[in-house]
Protein backbone atom coordinates (compact mmCIF):
# COMPACT_ATOMS: atom_id res chain seq x y z
CA UNK A 1 0.00 0.00 0.00
CA UNK A 2 1.53 3.28 -0.67
CA UNK A 3 0.90 6.55 1.52
CA UNK A 4 0.54 9.90 -0.24
CA UNK A 5 1.80 12.33 2.34
CA UNK A 6 1.67 16.08 1.43
CA UNK A 7 2.22 18.79 3.43
CA UNK A 8 5.46 21.08 4.81
CA UNK A 9 8.08 19.68 6.79
CA UNK A 10 8.33 20.79 10.60
CA UNK A 11 11.92 22.67 9.08
CA UNK A 12 10.25 24.03 5.99
CA UNK A 13 7.87 25.74 8.32
CA UNK A 14 10.38 27.13 10.76
CA UNK A 15 12.25 28.51 8.10
CA UNK A 16 9.39 30.60 6.62
CA UNK A 17 8.43 31.68 10.01
CA UNK A 18 11.71 32.84 10.69
CA UNK A 19 12.63 34.84 6.64
CA UNK A 20 8.90 35.91 8.01
CA UNK A 21 10.37 37.77 11.15
CA UNK A 22 13.23 39.03 9.59
CA UNK A 23 10.96 40.79 7.05
CA UNK A 24 8.80 42.11 9.42
CA UNK A 25 11.72 43.01 11.62
CA UNK A 26 13.79 45.75 9.27
CA UNK A 27 9.75 46.83 7.88
CA UNK A 28 9.37 48.19 11.25
CA UNK A 29 12.59 49.52 11.33
CA UNK A 30 12.34 51.55 8.11
CA UNK A 31 8.73 52.56 9.38
CA UNK A 32 10.37 54.18 12.60
CA UNK A 33 13.02 56.16 10.53
CA UNK A 34 10.51 57.56 8.10
CA UNK A 35 8.10 58.44 10.99
CA UNK A 36 11.34 60.55 12.37
CA UNK A 37 11.54 62.35 8.72
CA UNK A 38 8.37 62.93 8.62
CA UNK A 39 8.08 64.69 11.93
CA UNK A 40 11.41 66.73 10.93
CA UNK A 41 9.84 67.58 7.79
CA UNK A 42 6.48 68.86 9.82
CA UNK A 43 9.02 70.79 12.10
CA UNK A 44 10.78 72.46 9.46
CA UNK A 45 7.51 73.10 7.40
CA UNK A 46 5.88 74.97 10.40
CA UNK A 47 8.82 77.10 11.47
CA UNK A 48 8.97 78.57 8.01
CA UNK A 49 5.39 79.50 7.90
CA UNK A 50 6.23 81.04 11.75
CA UNK A 51 8.85 82.93 10.32
CA UNK A 52 6.61 84.19 7.56
CA UNK A 53 3.95 85.17 9.38
CA UNK A 54 6.57 86.67 12.06
CA UNK A 55 8.03 89.10 8.54
CA UNK A 56 4.24 89.92 7.84
CA UNK A 57 3.80 91.47 11.63
CA UNK A 58 7.54 92.73 11.11
CA UNK A 59 6.30 94.32 7.74
CA UNK A 60 2.76 95.92 9.02
CA UNK A 61 3.78 96.61 12.96
CA UNK A 62 7.82 97.55 12.32
CA UNK A 63 8.78 95.51 14.89
CA UNK A 64 8.75 91.83 16.39
CA UNK A 65 5.90 90.46 18.32
CA UNK A 66 7.03 90.67 22.20
CA UNK A 67 7.92 87.27 24.19
CA UNK A 68 10.64 86.14 25.97
CA UNK A 69 11.27 82.23 25.58
CA UNK A 70 7.42 81.43 25.57
CA UNK A 71 6.36 78.20 24.48
CA UNK A 72 4.73 78.63 20.80
CA UNK A 73 1.69 76.54 19.97
CA UNK A 74 0.35 76.00 23.73
CA UNK A 75 -3.04 77.68 24.70
CA UNK A 76 -2.09 81.25 25.54
CA UNK A 77 0.18 81.59 22.09
CA UNK A 78 -1.60 79.80 20.04
CA UNK A 79 -2.64 82.59 17.50
CA UNK A 80 -0.68 85.49 16.10
CA UNK A 81 -2.68 88.77 15.09
CA UNK A 82 -1.66 92.50 15.16
CA UNK A 83 -0.97 92.38 18.92
CA UNK A 84 1.14 89.51 18.70
CA UNK A 85 0.78 86.01 20.30
CA UNK A 86 -2.54 85.56 22.02
CA UNK A 87 -5.22 82.60 22.84
CA UNK A 88 -7.32 81.50 20.06
CA UNK A 89 -10.25 83.40 21.65
CA UNK A 90 -8.25 86.90 20.90
CA UNK A 91 -7.40 86.33 17.73
CA UNK A 92 -9.47 88.84 15.93
CA UNK A 93 -10.78 88.55 12.01
CA UNK A 94 -7.26 88.58 10.37
CA UNK A 95 -4.64 86.89 11.81
CA UNK A 96 -1.34 86.68 10.28
CA UNK A 97 -1.57 82.70 11.78
CA UNK A 98 -4.90 81.92 13.48
CA UNK A 99 -2.97 78.46 14.61
CA UNK A 100 0.20 78.80 15.34
CA UNK A 101 1.77 75.22 15.37
CA UNK A 102 3.65 73.34 18.37
CA UNK A 103 6.36 70.83 17.75
CA UNK A 104 4.85 67.42 16.62
CA UNK A 105 6.38 65.43 19.76
CA UNK A 106 4.48 66.54 22.90
CA UNK A 107 8.41 66.54 25.32
CA UNK A 108 9.66 68.89 22.58
CA UNK A 109 8.48 72.54 21.87
CA UNK A 110 9.21 75.64 19.64
CA UNK A 111 10.33 78.55 22.10
CA UNK A 112 10.52 81.93 20.78
CA UNK A 113 12.48 84.90 22.33
CA UNK A 114 12.62 88.50 21.26
CA UNK A 115 16.14 89.91 20.75
CA UNK A 116 16.91 93.62 20.20
CA UNK A 117 15.26 93.70 16.53
CA UNK A 118 15.13 90.24 15.46
CA UNK A 119 13.77 87.25 17.32
CA UNK A 120 14.79 83.40 17.55
CA UNK A 121 12.69 80.34 18.01
CA UNK A 122 14.57 77.59 19.30
CA UNK A 123 13.55 73.61 18.15
CA UNK A 124 14.93 70.44 17.84
CA UNK A 125 15.54 67.95 15.03
CA UNK A 126 15.21 64.30 15.25
CA UNK A 127 17.64 63.10 12.42
CA UNK A 128 19.69 64.93 10.53
CA UNK A 129 18.27 66.99 7.40
CA UNK A 130 20.52 68.28 4.93
CA UNK A 131 22.04 70.93 5.68
CA UNK A 132 20.73 70.89 8.70
CA UNK A 133 22.22 68.13 11.46
CA UNK A 134 20.75 66.32 14.41
CA UNK A 135 19.87 68.52 17.28
CA UNK A 136 18.86 71.92 18.19
CA UNK A 137 18.45 74.61 16.23
CA UNK A 138 17.04 78.02 15.99
CA UNK A 139 15.01 80.14 13.76
CA UNK A 140 15.74 83.81 13.03
CA UNK A 141 14.82 86.32 10.38
CA UNK A 142 18.15 85.13 8.47
CA UNK A 143 16.90 81.35 8.10
CA UNK A 144 17.41 78.09 10.32
CA UNK A 145 20.44 77.17 11.42
CA UNK A 146 21.87 74.50 13.74
CA UNK A 147 22.63 76.46 17.60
Amino acid sequence: MKMNKKGFTLIELLVVIAIIGLLSTLAVVALNNARTKARDSKRLADLKQLQTALELYNTDNNAYPAGNAITLGTADYICLNNTGFVTSANCGANPYMGLVPADPVAAQSFVYTLGANTYTIAATLETDVSPLTAGAISVTPNGITNS
